[in-house]
């Protein structure tokens, strides 16, 4: 296959890079690098520095790649900025998908991948949610998210365009970006990392289905290699619940693990608390049932092994003060 994988430099998309070089496929990536990073990618791989807003420019690439199926990954990510800026969260993710769509259309890409939103698709839940749980998203991210898939039910129908939507629970791993808002696993082992305590927005107690980045890009490669016609979603968690207060001790425990086993003791501080911050969800659970009946897929790391991994990178890599 010849994939295009659009935001392939950044945290999730680099992943998904990986594996399908893995097995044996040809990868070309359009990132603009405004979180993305070109030491993410693997040397050799194609990097075409584009805005997928950019109309002119996405089509240009689409022209001098001839992908034969895409991966679309480029996003604006963050739930709060979507609700400070929604005119900016809807030119990424709307018209952005929007023009990698229409590029598709006109290039007879194959099929189309696309990395949708569990949590902000679906609202508050009580208990994990299937694919059939009506949308209720809280915020301008959780609407681009809900017309995003709508554009892809229309392409399928339309122009026989083979789309599936991925929608994925708190995706967390190495490379993720610990600045900014995005990516609290990332954010708190950063802080951890230089001796500032983690701070919790309100009492902690948002739960949320944490699912490790390999386990997402690995949905991802399954959902390029099927057969079937029009369009289908999948939710991309594990159904487990862990509030943020656990996540902060679980996080303390595996970095100190990891800490200890580099011949480095250090006193890790406890998290602080801060103000609750606007558009966040009390319970976000997704019930993974269909893409394992359907594509085989279930998670293969557990929260524990997962953030022992993701410490062990952080650790590798941020210079830190403790």
């Amino acid at each position: 296959m010849r994939i295009l994988i659009t935001g392939g430099a950044g945290f999730i998309g680099s992943h998904v890079v990986e594996q399908c070089l893995a097995v044996g496929h040809e990868v070309v990536v359009i990132d603009d690098l405004s979180s993305g990073k070109k030491e993410n990618l693997p040397p050799g791989v194609p990097l075409y520095q584009v805005d997928v807003a950019d109309v002119a420019a996405v089509q240009q690439v689409f022209a001098l790649v001839r992908p034969e199926h895409v991966v679309h990954q480029a996003a604006q990510i963050s739930v709060s900025r979507s609700v400070r800026e929604p005119a900016f969260d809807a030119r990424v993710n709307v018209l952005g998908l929007l023009n990698v769509l229409e590029a598709a259309v006109r290039h007879e890409v194959r099929s189309f991948v696309f990395a949708s939103s569990g949590g902000v698709f679906y609202g508050d839940v009580t208990e994990p949610a299937d694919e059939e749980h009506p949308p209720a998203p809280v915020s301008p991210y959780g609407i681009s998210k809900l017309s995003g898939e709508m554009y892809l039910r229309f392409f399928a129908r339309e122009y026989g365009l083979r789309c599936t939507a991925l929608r994925y629970g708190n995706v967390y791993g190495p490379r993720q970006d610990p600045h900014g808002e995005a990516g609290v696993v990332a954010i708190f082992m950063r802080r951890l990392l230089a001796g500032e305590a983690p701070v919790i927005n309100g009492d902690g107690k948002y739960i949320r289905d944490y699912v490790y980045v390999e386990d997402v890009a690995r949905a991802n490669l399954l959902a390029l290699e099927g057969e079937w016609e029009g369009f289908r979603a999948y939710n991309v968690g594990t159904g487990v619940g862990t509030d943020v207060n656990q996540l902060a001790r679980g996080l303390r425990q595996a970095l100190a693990e990891v800490l200890r086993g580099q011949g480095r003791v250090a006193e890790l501080p406890a998290a602080t608390y801060g103000p609750p911050r606007p558009g966040d969800l009390r319970v976000s659970l997704l019930d993974a049932g269909k893409i394992a009946r359907e594509l085989g897929w279930r998670p293969l790391v557990n929260l524990a092994e997962g953030l022992r991994r993701t410490a062990a990178w952080f650790a590798s890599r941020i210079e830190d003060k403790v």
